[in-house]
């Protein structure tokens, strides 16, 4: 899902939940290049982040066999779609006001600088068709408590 989908507190949380190993893409991008995501955009560019955060995620799925956060963007990568297929993968949908009151001012956030909102907009339109894509389900985090969240997913993957 987009930024302030829950990609990360619903990641971790649902792990705990299954007991399971729980990975952040994002965190292994920053790991990897030893800057923040932030600071990535701005010394190096877009294109070197997407290009980690593509050898980021092939070696996730390589590696880690529990829950998986991927970065918001990483879905617009054909090869990363092409190499999701085959797992489970969660779109964490989420309403645009839901998005914005969570991502807040988004300082942190380098596609969004700017307007926030007018930004999330724009992203969420451009990316729910990969999301879409990918998908095996969708659950809605529009103003649900991450408990919520984490007993629909289970759910899902239960009668799957």
């Amino acid at each position: 899902g987009i930024t302030g989908a829950g990609k990360s507190t619903i990641g971790d949380a649902l792990a705990r939940r299954l007991d399971l190993g729980f990975r952040d893409t994002d965190a292994d991008v920053e790991a990897m290049l030893g800057k923040s995501i932030s600071d990535v955009f701005v010394d190096d560019g877009e294109a070197v982040f997407r290009a980690a955060e593509r050898s980021a995620v092939f070696a996730a799925l390589d590696e880690h066999d529990g829950v998986l956060a991927l970065g918001g963007g990483a879905v617009a990568d054909p090869a990363t779609r092409a190499q999701l297929r085959g797992h489970q993968v969660v779109f964490l949908d989420v309403s645009l006001a839901s998005a914005v009151s969570r991502v807040g001012l988004a300082r942190d956030r380098p596609l969004l600088l700017g307007s926030p909102r007018s930004q999330l907009k724009t992203l969420m339109d451009a990316r729910r068709p990969w999301y879409a894509e990918v998908a095996t389900f969708t659950v809605d985090t529009s103003a649900r408590d991450p408990a919520d969240v984490v007993e629909a997913i289970v759910t899902k993957l239960d009668a799957s």
